[in-house]
């Protein structure tokens, strides 16, 4: 056998298993629906801290998987060797945002079913996914919870400071409390009444009140 011949079995043989237009098609719907996700991932974030980098990332994985999934069906060979090498592959970064696991698998499965030849199943369902997603993140942000931070110099208002932001807000409860130097410290869950964030005015004003503070709560406590 000729270098020719080994050239042409193992190469040539490869590049035409999969058209060009083929990839072309499931390359640029992963791109489009890459983007879709990024976007209702924009709309639906309800974290402290927007990461763009991973916004962006979840294009680049639906790509990604897209291309890896249509070399293991195009290839049975070279798919167990992509499982191998994959196997040994260790992801480190921790994922902060409960939802975030969503969106990651969420572009996963959009480039296996992609890759699977399922075009439809693919749009539609994202379609589905975030339509949901969106539905879902309006509804949780009509009564978005705070965290509140009260530093006491005078033990004795406690309960009237507890009672006064209970008549200011739609809901409060107390999730820490804590004494150092004579300095007491309120870690407060509050739901406000319309977004009306005036009564922290009328707090700060008290003179048993040495330091306030309202913060955008993610829903996980940090004591």
């Amino acid at each position: 056998m000729t270098f020719q011949e080994i050239f042409r079995s193992s190469f040539i043989e490869n590049l035409t298993s999969i058209s060009f237009f083929d990839m072309a098609v499931a390359l640029i719907l992963a791109l489009l629906l890459g983007i879709f996700v990024y976007y209702v991932y924009q709309k639906t974030y309800t974290g402290i801290m927007y990461s763009a980098s991973f916004g962006t990332s979840l294009i680049g994985m639906t790509l990604v998987t897209t291309m890896l999934i249509m070399t293991v069906v195009s290839n049975v060979v070279l798919s167990l060797g992509m499982v191998g090498a994959l196997s040994i592959v260790r992801f480190r970064s921790a994922i902060k945002e409960p939802l975030d696991i969503v969106f990651l698998f969420w572009s996963i499965a959009i480039g296996i079913v992609l890759a699977a030849g399922l075009i439809p199943l693919a749009v539609f369902g994202s379609l589905f996914i975030g339509l949901m997603l969106v539905v879902m993140s309006r509804r949780k942000s009509i009564d978005r919870p705070y965290l509140l931070v009260i530093h006491l110099k005078d033990n004795t208002k406690e309960k009237e400071i507890i009672d006064l932001i209970a008549a200011h807000t739609k809901r409060s409860s107390l999730k820490n409390k804590s004494i150092s130097s004579g300095i007491t410290e309120l870690d407060m869950e509050v739901r406000l009444k319309d977004e009306d964030v005036s009564f922290i005015d009328t707090l700060d004003a008290y003179e048993a009140i040495e330091h306030v503070a309202l913060i955008s709560y993610n829903g996980e406590y940090l004591g």
